[in-house]
């Protein structure tokens, strides 16, 4: 078994911030003995307007929230696994939004960019998102890389409402799947641990979400539960989540570890005593 530390966090557009919620993260992960730190999509910032954003984004080199995890991860021999943003390439009106994973050197050895977008209008009684005015989808499913904790598949929050992606990374030997998110509250509450449960029963997998909670502006609520789940669907573990949207708690949120240990004979017994065999030759996307 290999102790893996998930933390949850309330990102806002100070990005100085930010990275002191995750540094102290990185001390408690030690102090636990983990041996990776896993933090939520966009923990660089959360903006209040897409303007905002494009004017936060940084490139790797360059962003001092970035860099300071490279420091801690370096300085603390702990790989990271990190969502943040990075200017398109040449740089426009719109940004990514990734996933990198920092080994215990300091190093940048892993990207995958989000391919599902998050976009909703349910005007005039809800909100309207629409991540796709600032963000640039990326293109391909990234093939998991080798960790502690085994061979790691990327996606990101709205990549968890299609199992194809999942699917895709059990394929190219995915033992665990990550799903780092900033979840709303409304679907938080009717989708999250539902559609978390049945990527990992589909897979075979662990689902490690690291998930963002609280109030990051006058905007935007995000709904917490970080959770991770057993390759048979039984959660594992999880923290706090918002219940009630205009609680003061919600404005003072502090970040927050969950610790589990990954156990990969847990994916070797599932995948023996349910073995799935996929009829490719009816369905050859998948």
């Amino acid at each position: 078994m290999v102790l893996a530390a998930v933390g949850q966090i309330c990102s806002t557009a100070s990005m100085m911030h930010n990275l002191a919620q995750c540094q102290r993260l990185v001390h408690r992960a030690v102090e636990a003995g983990a041996k990776a730190l896993f933090l939520p999509e966009a923990s660089d910032y959360i903006a209040s307007s897409p303007a905002e954003s494009l004017s936060l984004c940084q490139d790797v080199t360059k962003s001092l929230f970035v860099r300071g995890l490279q420091q801690a991860a370096r300085e603390n021999r702990l790989p990271i696994n990190v969502g943040i943003h990075e200017p398109t390439e040449p740089p426009s009106k719109k940004i990514k939004n990734t996933l990198i994973w920092i080994d215990k050197e300091g190093d940048i050895v892993h990207r995958y960019q989000k391919l599902h977008l998050f976009d909703i209008d349910l005007r005039p009684d809800g909100p309207r998102m629409k991540e796709s005015d600032s963000i640039e989808s990326g293109s391909e499913v990234t093939q998991p890389y080798p960790s502690v904790l085994g061979n790691v598949g990327s996606l990101i929050c709205f990549d968890l409402r299609f199992p194809e992606p999942a699917l895709r990374l059990r394929r190219l030997g995915a033992d665990v799947v990550v799903y780092p998110s900033a979840f709303t509250v409304p679907t938080g509450k009717l989708h999250w641990e539902i559609l978390l449960r049945a990527r990992a029963i589909e897979t075979q997998s662990w689902v490690i979400a690291a998930a963002q909670c609280g109030r990051h502006n006058e905007k935007r609520v995000s709904f917490g539960d970080t959770i991770v789940i057993k390759p048979t669907g039984e959660v594992a573990g999880r923290l706090d989540r918002v219940e009630d949207l205009n609680s003061e708690e919600e404005n003072a949120r502090k970040p927050d570890l969950l610790t589990v240990d990954i156990d990969l004979e847990a994916v070797k017994d599932t995948r023996r005593t349910i073995p799935l065999q996929r009829r490719t030759d009816v369905y050859p996307e998948i």
